[in-house]
């Protein structure tokens, strides 16, 4: 290292040249690096997804989603995998372990479905796999209403899809309220009755008259003629010409029999913004793209098309991602210039405008050559990258500081600037690195943090190992060069020790006076907090809650409501809610079907976003005003979630019910939800078991249908012209991605369950009524069937009251469960199993990591009891951990708190390792134990305190909750962006503040103990 050092100092000017160079490309990386507010996660999960129009759930369950279930569960790397079965669709969910290969895990379960599409029935649409990425979610949204009709408003949203997904940056825009089309044929049943038509012959002939014909041409020697036979379906007037009844020379055509118009699919929900009806386009980037461009660019193309538009469309940008990350970026940027801004004006302080200018400088040359270095590695710039700039603001310093404070010491003795600085850096080499070591060792366990949560957080251990290594570089290459090339001398002599000096040689001396008394009180004093923390603590929780943008209102409601029931429910709490100041958009839906996330009794949401939150009351309040205003409507239940930040989401209770009895789980899942009633602090429970209600069945006989020459299949044709319409073939005409049914259907007002009584089928023995064989029967009605790796299963899901915590009433849950019945199992899910496998690794994390110091430390010293002691120090500073979090009313995060205990371990041991190295240069240089201790302890306070003073100050926005823009100036208390961090910061500081006593005050009387007593008298390591 010294020979390193001092080629450096000798190419003085290549070495300024490379600063400048990592500087420059530094800040070129700050502007084109992808910047985002979460980080780009890939979740382990893959669903495959089928529709078969119709299916009942029961039938769904058997010939779709077993079929799929044998083949995927071959599939290597299976975690976990989930299965629904529901009325025309069916899907299968596979979670996968930490660690898979995205790209490998699709193309093997494309290939599986490939395999099990030969099982499906040959009606189902082909089986779709669907890969779950973060970076595939909406970042924006654009809603248009008004008072135009629905056709009005999708043909423009189509037109809006179509010109923002020519945008490079953009992956795909989603209609959200966009229709199916539809070709619908309206006839009259007893029209086709007088022509007797069949519908089996109807379907063959209109398929066969919609046919690509690939004719070929002609070749006469003469010439080559190209030969074409027009047969696809192209417009309406196509399908007005084709044949309905062929007898002898007669045909009759739809255009003689019925009514056709182009309209939609049946809705299966409605959307309204702000209590007008809309449709809303959700915008997608591509994965590595740059938010802040990519929403500028839609926003553009909406401004140049916008005189083009209707003057009464009105247009609304909701949920702009864009807008919270640049929020993010500034408060968090602002943070890192303050955590500057205060440890260059510490470093002032202590070691004068000279010194600082020289150590300020290294703090923008590690963030630029870190940020460079991120860029490189295809990272984008994130809340976590942010917060792990801030998080070692004050430890990129570290090693800078301790060289400075020598070189100073140097200058002082007469030494010329080149060789004081040169001898600086040499000496302290070997302590710098080995500081630095051991805080990266604390750090590289945790880039192999498994699961969702890891890919979240795995940015910080990466930024700070980066950052890190590039601070080694400043303060052992550039900063001795730079100091060498600035020449001068301090202007003050440090030698002489001020009132705070001799103060601190005091107390050390006393302490070193009686080493096992202040051992003893050490001990006492971490008791003591201990004790406070477990008296006094605000609980333990897995992520912590951060003011939300946004929040929800879900609608439940039973019973079997129409579309436009549920419509008019959603509607009436949309009525309730609307027009509060702070929401400035509200975004409702209804529904007949949920997605996976949500309960089956769920009829409609309601999206609030909120008003900045420097400007309203927190969202908890607003809620709560929401309950009091929607608490008398009657048959409903509402559930008012808050936006989720972070990885996982949903509800923190999550209990799996499995077996092949579905009554026994029906039975026991009722008897868990009593239980969860009569214990108290759980609120919006749930659970996925079918809703009570009636479905109609039409029972076939058989035989007597042969007697009459038809079957199932034909009875089934003329079912479906009384429901959803017996579908002929599909055409695809201009302005339509996808193809577009042409479907057969009664009239409107014949759509009745009575209609079966009167629908007839045409027989070779005549028109017969379905009534000779068909019996309509009612039955208790089957949702949604759900599976658990191949077993029946039903999930129950739960949140906790206010001030309740999720870990203890879960806990709590557990001993107090019936008795299971045989063959019924319990598996918990959700927020428990993520929090018991994060702790597990964080545990497995930090004992990694205390044997990688521990290899590091033993290398640095050749002393067992030293390493020990330094090791002890990691251990006994979690005391202030703990302090922090009292001290700043925060709970515990599983999370946070872990990572800041992990972070901590590495910080503590720097100034640790300093003081010792220097005991051990005084014992070999023949100093007494005692003397020693005392000298060390006076000699490294300054670097001591500077070092630790720096780390800490840099967190205090964060542990106060304080956002300084410095530049504007103003002033923000309490920001979402400082609310993610606070428990971290709060660990770190308070645990680093009470290590540093430890280090000033019990390290060197354990010094002491150590060489008087133990083998370190006789072995003290010693480094050139």
């Amino acid at each position: 290292m010294r020979t390193l050092i001092f080629a450096a100092m000798d190419r003085s000017r290549t070495t300024l040249l490379l600063l400048l160079f990592l500087l420059l490309g530094g800040a070129a990386a700050f502007v084109t690096i992808p910047k985002e507010s979460n980080p780009d996660v890939t979740i382990p999960t893959i669903y495959v997804s089928v529709t078969l129009e119709g299916v009942s759930p029961e039938d769904g369950e058997r010939l779709l989603v077993r079929p799929l279930e044998q083949e995927l569960r071959s599939l290597e790397g299976i975690k976990e995998m989930r299965s629904t079965a529901a009325e025309g669709y069916a899907a299968v969910i596979l979670e996968f372990d930490a660690g898979f290969n995205p790209d490998k895990a699709l193309q093997d379960v494309r290939e599986k479905v490939d395999t099990a599409r030969a099982e499906l029935p040959t009606e189902a649409d082909e089986p779709r796999v669907h890969e779950i990425n973060v970076s595939l979610f909406p970042i924006l949204s654009i809603g248009l209403s008004g008072p135009l009709s629905e056709r009005e408003l999708i043909t423009i949203a189509r037109e809006l899809q179509e010109a923002i997904e020519g945008i490079p940056e953009v992956l795909e825009v989603e209609i959200g309220g966009d229709r199916e089309d539809l070709l619908e044929i309206v006839v009259n049943p007893q029209v086709l009755e007088s022509y007797g038509v069949d519908y089996d012959q109807l379907a063959s002939l209109v398929r066969r008259n919609n046919q690509l014909v690939a004719a070929g041409s002609l070749d006469n020697g003469q010439g080559r003629l190209s030969i074409k036979v027009p047969g696809v379906v192209e417009n309406v007037e196509d399908v007005m010409a084709m044949p309905v009844k062929v007898s002898g020379d007669r045909v009759v055509t739809f255009g003689d029999v019925a009514m056709l118009q182009r309209t939609f699919k049946d809705p299966t929900g409605f959307a309204r913004i702000n209590g007008e009806p809309a449709v809303v386009l959700e915008i997608s980037k591509r994965a590595g793209a740059n938010i802040l461009e990519t929403v500028a660019k839609v926003r553009g193309l909406m401004d140049t098309a916008g005189p083009r538009l209707p003057e009464e469309l009105e247009v609304r940008y909701t949920m702009d991602q864009s807008e919270d990350v640049r929020n993010i970026l500034s408060d968090l940027l602002n943070n890192v210039l303050t955590a500057i801004v205060l440890v260059v004006i510490v470093v002032i302080a202590a070691m004068g405008p000279r010194s600082a200018a020289l150590v300020g400088i290294t703090i923008p040359g590690a963030f630029l050559s870190g940020i460079l270095m991120i860029w490189a590695l295809g990272y984008t710039l994130n809340i976590v990258v942010l917060f792990s700039l801030i998080l070692v603001a004050g430890m990129l310093v570290d090693g800078a500081i301790v060289v400075s404070e020598l070189a100073d010491r140097n200058l002082s003795q007469g030494m010329p600037a080149p060789e004081a600085w040169a001898e600086a850096a040499s000496r302290m080499a070997w302590p710098v690195i080995a500081s630095t070591a051991t805080t990266l060792a604390v750090f590289v366990p945790l880039l192999f943090w498994p699961d969702t949560v890891g890919e979240f957080m795995k940015y910080l251990p990466a930024t700070v190992i980066l950052c890190l290594s590039a601070s080694l570089a400043m303060a052992l290459v550039f900063l001795p060069v730079m100091g060498g090339v600035s020449g001068g001398r301090r202007a003050r002599d440090i030698g002489g020790e001020g009132a705070f000096v001799r103060g601190y040689r005091q107390v050390l001396a006393t302490l070193l006076h009686a080493p096992w008394l202040t051992l003893l009180g050490a001990l006492l004093i971490i008791a003591a907090i201990g004790w406070s923390y477990k008296v006094f603590n605000h609980g333990l929780e897995f992520f912590p809650e951060v003011e939300p943008e946004s929040a929800q209102v879900h609608v439940r409601a039973r019973g079997d409501l129409s579309v436009h029931e549920r419509d008019a429910i959603v509607r009436q709490v949309e009525q309730r809610l609307s027009g509060l100041p702070e929401v400035a958009s509200l975004y409702a839906r209804s529904m007949v079907s949920t997605d996976q996330q949500m309960a089956p009794d769920v009829i409609g949401t309601l999206q609030f976003q909120f008003v900045d939150w420097d400007q309203r009351r927190p969202a908890s309040e607003i809620l709560a005003q929401f309950r009091e205003l929607t608490a008398d409507i009657p048959g409903i239940v509402l559930e008012f979630r808050q936006q989720e930040e972070g990885p996982g989401g949903g509800k923190p209770i999550e209990i799996m019910i499995t077996g092949d009895d579905y009554s026994a789980l029906e039975t026991y899942t009722t008897e868990v939800r009593e239980t969860m009633r009569d214990m108290g602090g759980f609120t919006d429970v749930e659970d996925n078991r079918s809703l009570p209600g009636i479905e109609w069945r039409l029972e076939v006989d058989r035989e007597a249908a042969a007697r009459f020459g038809t079957d199932v299949v034909s009875i089934g044709s003329s079912v479906r012209l009384v429901t959803n319409g017996l579908v002929l073939a599909t055409y695809r005409p201009a302005g339509v991605r996808d193809e577009v049914d042409i479907a057969v259907r009664v009239p409107s007002a014949w759509r009745e369950l009575d209609q079966f009584d009167r629908q007839t089928l045409n027989t070779p023995r005549g028109q017969v009524a379905l009534s000779e064989f068909v019996e309509v029967e009612p039955a208790p009605k089957t949702g949604t069937i759900a599976r658990l790796d191949g077993e029946r299963a039903i999930t129950v899901k739960a949140d906790v009251a206010p001030d309740t915590n999720a870990n203890e009433q879960l806990n709590q849950l557990r001993g107090g469960l019936p008795e299971r019945p045989a063959g019924v199992n319990v598996m918990y899910g959700g927020e428990d199993e993520e929090q018991r496998r994060t702790m597990s690794f964080l545990g497995l994390a930090f004992m990694v990591a205390i044997g990688l110091m521990t290899l590091i430390l033993v290398t640095q010293f050749n002393s067992l009891y030293q390493t020990a002691l330094i090791l002890s120090a990691v251990v006994l500073s979690t005391a202030g951990v703990l302090i922090g979090l009292l001290l700043n009313g925060q709970s515990f995060g599983v999370v946070m708190v872990g990572m800041g205990i992990i972070a901590l371990a590495g910080i503590v041991v720097n100034n640790n390792i300093i003081l010792i190295d220097t005991f051990n240069r005084m014992r070999a240089d023949g100093a007494a134990p005692l003397e020693a201790a005392l000298e060390t302890g006076c000699l490294r306070l300054r670097p001591v305190l500077l070092t630790a003073v720096t780390t800490i100050l840099g967190l205090m926005p964060m542990v106060l909750g304080v956002n300084v823009d410095l530049l504007t100036p103003s002033l923000g208390i309490n920001a979402p962006s400082t609310q993610w961090w606070t428990q971290l910061s709060s660990a770190i500081a308070g645990g680093l503040a009470f290590a540093t006593f430890l280090t000033l005050l019990l390290t060197p009387v354990l010094l002491l103990v150590g060489a008087r007593f133990g083998p370190a008298s006789k072995r003290t390591g010693t480094r050139a």
